[in-house]
């Protein structure tokens, strides 16, 4: 129980970590950019459950 409460201590501070490092100096994203990847976000989330549900049919 003690190595699960670790684990996730340190999972959580790095979290906090990395949010705030991205926020201070990540790449502020235009328009343009954030109309370019969310059209592909649906036909990809289409492809991944796709291949979820042959892996489920074939590894079963």
């Amino acid at each position: 129980m003690g190595n699960l409460l670790t684990v996730l201590v340190i999972l959580f501070v790095s979290l906090f970590l990395v949010v705030t490092l991205v926020e201070k100096f990540g790449k502020k994203s235009s328009e343009e950019d954030i109309a370019k990847y969310s059209k592909w976000i649906f036909p990809l989330m289409i492809i991944m459950v796709g291949a979820y549900l042959i892996k489920y049919l074939f590894m079963s």
